[in-house]
């Protein structure tokens, strides 16, 4: 019998967003095929019955179960589906160690590990299970199309190819003598860090950017630093980010590699003047079929489909699932 590591889970409302009271909610865990034991948030319709379509969801990357994820996981509850918003491995609640680490194909293996454990549980109709991403995780689990044959749907929220940022930059303009002396400063971090308790963080975004900084780091501000919205004590975005040298894991791999052989319903959503929308629209030409969409959110930028009330298309989104599931 495989034997979960026992996790310190909190019990106390620690969300950024209110409780919905026609929602019922509890802490849950599951595990991967490394032995990494994820906790996750559950919310389910109250008064149910019957087997429920369920959905796993997460990020955004560097985000905690607590913010983005959480709160599009209850307001779907609320309509009706079985919903997990989990951390990934090595941050948040969830086990793994070293922490703040970060590798691609264990972020697939999350969305997998917890596609089992939904097919598993007595109160989910194992054959209407889907996936959402947001921000980097968005790309992680339309990478989890890629391999993952029992979902019946993937949703990409303000999506970022983060293979695609790290290797090459914003817009693709770092060159390559750029990329070599990035992987020269990690791998020389490496060297200094062998051995040690723990990985050097750069830091979480601040409370503010200066007034000439881009605005798309003026929101990621707004949202994550500190006296903020989005705060959160657990989130790396909040925080401490992931290790630095979880980069060269990111910049030596490229997603969306079998994209196109995606039989799996796709959406694909993103705001009309956000600044990583031709993440999402880049990836939205290699997938092939009828059954993909390219939703686009008008006057709304990439942290609109964070929180924004009046920005984020529940409906659109509600009516996708039911649609293909």
């Amino acid at each position: 019998m495989f034997k979960e590591e026992k996790l310190n889970l909190t019990t106390e409302w620690d969300k950024i967003f209110p409780k919905n009271e026609k929602v019922n909610h509890k802490k849950v865990t599951f595990h991967n095929h490394f032995g990494i034991t994820l906790a996750a948030d559950m919310y389910t319709p109250k008064n149910a019955k019957g087997k429920l379509p369920a959905i796993a969801l997460a990020g955004p990357y560097s985000a905690v179960k607590e913010q983005v994820s959480g709160l599009y996981a209850q307001e779907l509850a609320s309509r009706g589906f079985l919903t997990i918003a989990f951390d990934p491995s090595f941050y948040g609640e969830s086990g793994g160690y070293p922490r703040y680490m970060n590798c691609p194909d264990i972020n697939v293996e999350d969305y997998q590990a917890a596609v089992d454990y939904l097919s598993n549980l007595p109160e989910v109709d194992a054959d209407k299970i889907g996936i959402i991403g947001i921000c980097g995780w968005g790309g992680f689990a339309l990478q989890t199309a890629s391999v993952e044959t029992r979902i019946k749907f993937c949703i990409g929220i303000t999506m970022y190819d983060m293979a695609r940022v790290v290797a090459k930059g914003y817009n693709d303009i770092q060159t390559a003598e750029e990329r070599y002396k990035m992987l020269v400063d990690i791998n020389n971090l490496r060297t200094k860090e062998y051995g040690k308790d723990d990985y050097f963080c750069p830091g979480g975004q601040p409370s503010a950017y200066p007034e000439d900084a881009a605005q798309f780091l003026k929101d990621y501000a707004a949202f994550y630093g500190k006296g903020n919205r989005g705060y959160h004590s657990r989130s790396l975005g909040s925080n401490q980010s992931f290790a630095l040298q979880t980069i060269t894991s990111l910049a030596n791999d490229k997603l969306f590699e079998y994209a196109g052989d995606i039989k799996t319903p796709v959406l694909l959503v993103h705001g009309e003047n956000a600044h990583s929308r031709y993440f999402s629209e880049d990836a939205f030409k290699l997938l092939k079929g009828d059954n993909k969409e390219l939703y686009i959110v008008p006057n709304a930028v990439h942290c609109d489909l964070y929180d924004n009330w009046d920005k984020i298309p529940f409906d659109k989104i509600e009516k996708f699932i039911k649609k293909n599931i």
